[in-house]
């Protein structure tokens, strides 16, 4: 893929022509189509969060979108599969394997404690300076009165209970 080209010393900027996804050979179970319209439009508003321009932010906050991105499109696959009971098993298993919902913040998500986990690197303790887990993993009524917080690696506010 064609990142940046230089025409002359003229820098133009960068466009990506990103092609779809390749999923497998074998072809997705029955049902897919029904779900297929709303991934479509998750892939697309990747899309567009990875093109987005990430000047004046700070190195994380670029990669906030894409975060809750892929968040929205795992909580897709679990509340359909878990909590509404629309779609098999079998096509639940087809997107974990295609790697369309990821698989250990669902995981996670199953777990007591973990119902809305935002991501998996705010539980990672080996990512903090003390040892510890994120701020947004601190339930809000142990936190100071009108205190805002913000993850540092995606930006949530609170997933940690109220």
């Amino acid at each position: 893929l064609l990142l940046m080209s230089k025409t002359r010393g003229n820098a133009q900027p960068p466009y990506i022509a990103m092609p779809k996804v390749r999923r497998s050979r074998k072809p997705p179970p029955d049902g897919y189509d029904l779900i297929e319209p709303t991934l479509d439009e998750l892939d697309a508003k990747m899309r567009e969060a990875e093109l987005e321009p990430h000047e004046g932010k700070r190195k994380t906050e670029s990669l906030w979108p894409i975060f809750r991105i892929h968040h929205q499109r795992s909580r897709f696959i679990y509340d359909l599969y878990y909590r509404r009971k629309v779609i098999s098993r079998e096509l639940y298993e087809y997107c974990l394997k295609e790697k369309i919902a990821d698989a250990a913040l669902i995981a996670k998500w199953k777990k007591s404690g973990y119902e809305n986990l935002c991501c998996l690197r705010c539980i990672q303790t080996r990512d903090t300076a003390h040892g510890t887990n994120c701020i947004c993993r601190v339930p809000k009524r142990s936190l100071e009165e009108g205190r805002i917080i913000e993850c540092v690696h995606c930006g949530c506010r609170g997933c940690g209970g109220k």
